[in-house]
């Protein structure tokens, strides 16, 4: 419906307030029913008084009781009552908050979105490098909880009030700046050498400067030039096999990497993949499936791979150090309760292992703490006990603990005392560090096995990709390269 202008507005008002217009009939109430539309007489003529006949008269009372007369029959006649018509629709949606209605989860804010259920939830993002050191950190560190401190009542410090005067600043301002111009030009006046003389020997020390320590960088470099012709003809007398040095990093075969990617890519997840009986570890794809980036690595696979070094050093004794790899669980079992050699007491003996432990030149001893993954050696050959740590990080407490365990089991197994106290706890220095937070239980893996090799740890960050194919397919294979 249209609103009224103003013009159609004041028009009504004017009718409505004239003498002569009939009175508007009262609303009809909601509670009374409409009746039917009845026939209605039209209305008399009315007659308007001109102004000439203002005054009374005769003929004008007459006319006056006639129109009275004739407004009273009127009058007794019932108003006619009209049905009025439905109220049209809106046709525009009403500008106010609207209830949004829910039934079994089918409603919804906004009504272009999916359900839920068909809405599948994206995958979480892998944590980055800062975020995944910190959590290692409040893992490896809970905080200490702070000593509470009485403070006595009426004892509290109470701020002192300070006037600042601005005008006394304002002052100092002009003196400090009155000082600066007097002592410019003092320094003009009293000045008895030229001031392009001043600039040019003051250039002259700098540009002096200078090409001294360009003379010192060409002498560095030269001495440089010189150790590096040394070496190339020292560096083929020392240089290993070249067999040997690209041996962990031979490129796998078209064939090989079919394989892998069928073995982690695969839809059946329990389909059985591998089996080494020797230590009854089984690999499913689901288990298989920790190799694929972005994924931290399970016990099984790590447990399997130490296993596969072992049997590789014992084809090749030669070619590799004489090793024993402890598996996931071992470091865990020795520190319940503190400390407790007698829980792994029987883990190495002779006749399971078939050599003794003091006999090997490194023990490897992996150590999971919660979210990462470390490694702690038993250097024999060196008389070490290393750390290393692919978030730098170190633990001197895991390594004090390995010391005793030496000192147990070569006093349980042999019957002798060895004294560890001047063996060296060190963590590893130029250690090749993770560069993101899901790679520790890989870096920990290359350690054991260059160090099994006898090798320096030469590889680093963007190796892992290769390292994780490489590994599942020795897993697959059940042998270790």
């Amino acid at each position: 419906m249209g609103a009224l202008t103003d013009s159609r507005k004041r028009v009504s008002a004017d009718h409505r307030l004239h003498p002569s217009f009939p009175p508007s009939p009262p609303p009809p109430s909601k509670r009374t029913k409409l009746a039917p539309l009845l026939p209605v007489s039209s209305p008399p003529p009315l007659h308007y008084a001109s102004p000439s006949s203002a005054a009374p008269g005769p003929s004008s009372s007459a006319a006056a009781a006639a129109a009275t007369a004739s407004t009273s029959s009127h009058s007794s006649l019932p108003h006619p009552r009209r049905r009025l018509p439905p109220a049209p629709p809106i046709s525009r949606p009403i500008h106010g908050p609207q209830r949004v209605r829910r039934s079994f989860r089918g409603g919804n804010s906004r009504p272009n979105s999916n359900p839920p259920w068909y809405s599948p939830s994206p995958p979480p993002k892998p944590l980055g490098l800062d975020q995944y050191a910190d959590l290692v950190y409040s893992v490896t560190h809970p905080p200490r909880p702070t000593p509470a401190v009485h403070v006595p009542r009426g004892t509290e410090a109470i701020p002192e009030v300070v006037m600042v005067d601005d005008n006394e600043d304002i002052r100092q301002d002009k003196e400090d700046e009155q000082d600066v111009e007097e002592e410019a030009k003092a320094k003009v006046v009293g000045r008895k050498v030229p001031l392009y003389k001043e600039l040019y020997e003051k250039s002259s020390r700098q540009r002096d400067a200078r090409l001294r320590t360009l003379e010192f960088e060409v002498q560095l470099a030269e001495k440089g030039r010189l150790g590096l012709e040394r070496l190339a003809e020292v560096l083929p007398r020392i240089t290993p096999n070249k067999e040997e040095v690209p041996e962990p990093f031979v490129p796998l075969t078209d064939e090989d990497e079919d394989n892998v990617r069928h073995a982690l890519g695969g839809r059946k997840r329990s389909e059985t993949l591998s089996v080494h009986e020797a230590s009854n570890i089984v690999i499913t794809r689901e288990i298989l499936q920790c190799l694929n980036d972005k994924e931290w690595l399970n016990d099984e696979v790590i447990n399997l791979y130490l296993e596969l070094l072992k049997e590789r050093e014992l084809r090749e004794p030669n070619k590799f150090l004489k090793c024993h790899f402890f598996n996931t669980f071992f470091y865990k079992k020795l520190i319940n309760g503190g400390y407790d050699y007698k829980s792994v007491r029987r883990w190495t003996t002779k006749r399971k292992l078939g050599y003794n432990l003091i006999d090997c030149d490194k023990i490897f001893v992996p150590i999971h703490k919660d979210v990462h993954w470390c490694l702690a050696v038993i250097n024999i050959k060196e008389k070490k006990f290393q750390y290393l740590d692919s978030l730098g990080y170190m633990d001197m407490k895991a390594l004090r603990i390995l010391a005793k365990y030496l000192v147990d089991e070569v006093k349980d197994k042999s019957g002798k005392q060895i004294d560890v106290h001047a063996w060296k706890q060190e963590g590893v220095q130029n250690l090749p560090l993770q560069e993101n937070g899901w790679d520790c239980g890989m870096f920990m893996l290359k350690y054991i096995d260059f160090y099994s090799r006898d090798m320096e740890l030469v590889f680093g960050q963007k190796h892992m990709s290769y390292f994780r194919r490489r590994t599942a397919k020795e897993i697959l294979d059940l042998k270790a390269g």
